[in-house]
């Protein structure tokens, strides 16, 4: 449930964008990215981090995009979110008892232990990752026209990000020693 509540604004952003272009999927999406973390707090007793995180961002530069009639604020949103996960990702090798990585992906994984090396190699693919996806999304974003900026957004980030979380999942079962 807690997945659908996250994918579904997404989703919602490209229906409304092919039916009203990008000022009406902006509002829509800042509509339901609000109901998605309100919904999701009142199923669970806290905001979700990640989400939260993204909902404020799509706020803001949803504001600007609407205020200002410019798509481009709205278009920069995912690499800013990948960026600031890349950030964070990188001080979390340095600092605290767990990368970043490892507090966001430890449970999904159930009774699957692997060392802490192999958690920093997995959170330092994080911060590529971010790193790349970020630069591709503002390279779409500016070479490329609006509606295939978000079919890359809406499709290709999400199957890529997909793609990325399956791998490390694999591999870190095949590193595993089990509970």
């Amino acid at each position: 449930m807690q997945l659908l509540l996250e994918y579904l604004p997404l989703a919602a952003f490209a229906v409304a964008y092919f039916l009203g272009g990008i000022y009406i999927a902006t509002t829509t999406l800042m509509i339901t990215m609000v109901a998605s973390l309100l919904l999701l707090r009142l199923r669970s007793g806290r905001f979700p981090p990640m989400l939260t995180g993204s909902t404020i961002l799509v706020l803001v530069l949803g504001a600007a995009t609407l205020v200002l009639r410019n798509a481009r604020f709205i278009q920069w949103k995912p690499s800013i979110l990948l960026w600031l996960v890349a950030a964070a990702a990188l001080v979390s090798a340095f600092v605290g008892r767990e990368p970043l990585a490892q507090r966001l992906m430890q449970s999904a994984l159930g009774d699957v232990r692997v060392g802490r090396r192999d958690w920093q190699k997995v959170n330092f693919a994080w911060v590529v990752f971010g790193i790349c996806a970020g630069i591709a999304n503002i390279v779409i974003a500016y070479h490329a026209s609006e509606a295939t900026w978000v079919k890359a957004k809406v499709f290709g980030l999400t199957a890529a990000m997909f793609v990325f979380l399956v791998a490390q999942a694999m591999w870190l079962n095949s590193r595993a020693n089990r509970a």
